[in-house]
């Protein structure tokens, strides 16, 4: 899985905006399509920053992608809510023995180092009955990931030069990212809102039914139900 950084776009029905996305594609000389290059600084009518934040859920297996489209905030909540998606949508039917593989980025929202992203899982875990095995990319090797190749390589092909003109037309055109290999991609629009700044107390990561494996422990752990479901 992967936390992507936000790209331009709008909500459907608003301010018409013509969003800047990287590549190049030839046009007949004259009708060019004109975008906006700073995304990032354009405000909806109520003054809220316009933004999409693709955050992705990769099986390396059954070569299945699942984005989650996030409004406001990359925060760990976030990141776990992507999660509890993928698994609602697809995850569910595809795990039937309640135990899976995460690995994760070494930073971000879904950092080794960050505690709100293991107290999410805590409450997937709860939530879903799951047994997580979370290992994380070491530092400066993320680049390895599958996901980034496997994934967001054919998505970034796919959207290459096209403008995102809404959340609708960036939801089709990752639903559509398909390759000859057989992958599939699934996409969701997230309209929560994610507080920033929560701050997790040492006495509530005590609480958490973690075990940290013996090899880089801080890296690789195993997260269970609090409770039995």
């Amino acid at each position: 899985m992967r936390r992507a950084d936000p790209v331009g776009g709008h909500e459907a029905g608003g301010i018409d905006r013509q969003f800047w996305n990287q590549g190049r594609e030839w046009q007949p000389q004259g009708q060019e399509i004109r975008v906006n290059v700073h995304d990032f600084g354009e405000k909806d009518e109520a003054g809220k920053r316009l933004k999409g934040i693709p955050y992705g859920v990769y099986d390396v297996i059954r070569q299945q992608g699942f984005v989650n489209v996030g409004l406001d905030h990359d925060t760990a909540e976030f990141a776990g809510e992507s999660i509890r998606r993928y698994y609602q949508q697809d995850g569910r039917k595809l795990t039937p023995r309640k135990e899976v593989l995460l690995l994760a980025d070494g930073g971000g929202s879904n950092g080794s180092r960050n505690r709100l992203w293991k107290v999410s899982l805590q409450q997937l875990a709860n939530e879903t009955g799951l047994t997580l095995h979370v290992c994380h990319y070491p530092p400066g090797t993320s680049k390895w990931n599958s996901i980034e190749h496997q994934l967001f390589s054919f998505i970034s092909i796919n959207w290459r030069a096209k403008p995102l003109v809404s959340y609708e037309v960036m939801l089709e055109l990752l639903s559509h990212t398909t390759t000859k290999s057989g992958l599939t991609v699934t996409a969701m629009k997230d309209i929560h809102t994610y507080q920033t700044g929560i701050k997790v107390m040492d006495e509530q990561l005590a609480e958490l039914n973690i075990t940290h494996h013996d090899f880089h422990g801080d890296w690789n752990y195993t997260i269970r139900p609090q409770r039995k479901l």
